[in-house]
């Protein structure tokens, strides 16, 4: 049997940069390190340029970046291959990258899902142990780190994209394993697209889906025979106001894997950087807590009514803030004044019709981000 460990977004600034620095970095490891060295591979998610980089690409949201010795951290986890599609690892541009991919070379790591083009970035990475090859793709859902074809950046979810690498693979992996980036930040359930995407990469011949990105434990489920993980949190992933909520709560996923049999898994549950830096394991009392609730989410998972029902709710909280944003308001106080109802929408619903429809249309849409893309 060959056991494969993953795990969700590791970052390794702030608080536990420092500890780095100080030489102080392995007890924060210690907890968790006797998973990661029971398994044969394991892929952590790298959620951040490992670059002393200072030019940051034009974006929305924070831009984030660790020392390039942190690597060091991922050889202590016995980590051998990161997963690099995700919304952050282009924080510095292509200089930051590439200080980066020096940065594992040197420590023996490698990596999968992005590269100085989209040919290099969409990549299926081939493992092999025995008689067992495992086929890894990564993908990210698209924000301002994805290439789209001769531009360094993260391989993009492309339904036919990932379909044609899962039917290249099969010829030649016993394995297909889908690492997917991406999900709404902060909530616990993968919306209706999700599960319907996921499931088609199982239906394609992926024996497992691994996903991150939300910050937060998300529920699984078994379809087809394969292991669905919406989302396993965050693994150490230092963030300022972040102490005692769920961004600290992290799920670890061990697979296992038998030719000719369905890939099978085993999970642990660790809290990380709350008042004291490091990674932990559970208490059984947690642990036992976050399975149960584990189950609650599975089976509205399980349910599409119940998703969409969930999802609708989580919706409504978004309105607001949604209206406000494609008002053409500006400056500080005016959206403030529009959000407390004391400025009328200018925006009909003529016009609501024809941003949906532009928006919702994957032809229009594809027209409308190059139209009004400042970067472009």
């Amino acid at each position: 049997m060959i056991k494969v460990g993953f795990t969700g977004d590791f970052c390794p600034w702030l608080r536990v940069e420092k500890e780095f620095e100080h030489g102080n970095w392995q007890p924060l490891l210690d907890s968790v390190r006797p998973f990661f060295l029971q398994n044969d591979l394991n892929v952590l998610d790298l959620e951040c340029p490992l670059t002393t980089a200072n030019t940051k690409i034009k974006k929305t949201g924070p831009h984030i970046k660790a020392h390039p010795e942190t690597a060091t951290m991922l050889n202590y986890l016995q980590c051998e291959l990161v997963a690099t599609a995700n919304n952050h690892f282009k924080d510095y541009g292509w200089e930051g990258m590439q200080e980066t991919y020096e940065t594992l070379q040197k420590h023996q790591i490698q990596w999968l899902g992005s590269g100085a083009n989209l040919e290099e970035a969409s990549k299926t990475f081939y493992w092999k142990k025995d008689d067992t090859t495992i086929a890894f793709i990564n993908v990210a859902e698209n924000e301002w780190t994805t290439t789209f074809g001769k531009e360094p950046g993260c391989n993009p979810i492309d339904l036919v994209n990932v379909f044609n690498k899962i039917q290249e693979a099969k010829d030649k992996a016993d394995f297909i394993v889908v690492i997917a980036h991406g999900g709404h930040e902060h909530y616990e359930l993968p919306s209706p697209r999700m599960k319907k995407w996921y499931r088609f990469f199982v239906d394609a011949g992926a024996s497992a889906v691994i996903a991150h990105h939300t910050h937060i434990i998300s529920g699984y489920e078994t379809y087809k025979e394969a292991p669905i993980f919406y989302s396993l949190g965050n693994f150490f992933f230092d963030w300022e106001g972040q102490r005692n909520k769920p961004w600290n709560k992290g799920m670890i996923v061990r697979l296992n894997f038998e030719k000719t049999k369905p890939v099978t898994f085993e999970m642990e549950f660790t809290s990380h950087n709350n008042e004291e830096v490091g990674v932990f394991l559970m208490s059984e009392i947690d642990k036992k807590a976050m399975q149960n609730h584990l189950l609650q989410l599975n089976e509205i998972i399980g349910d599409d009514e119940k998703l969409e029902l969930e999802f609708h709710k989580y919706i409504e909280t978004w309105k607001p803030i949604m209206n406000t944003w494609i008002q053409p308001y500006q400056g500080k106080y005016l959206p403030s004044l529009y959000k407390k109802g004391f400025l009328p929408s200018i925006i009909n619903q003529n016009k609501k019709m024809l941003f949906t429809n532009l928006i919702r249309c994957e032809a229009h849409r594809d027209i409308l981000i190059n139209s009004i893309n400042p970067n472009q």
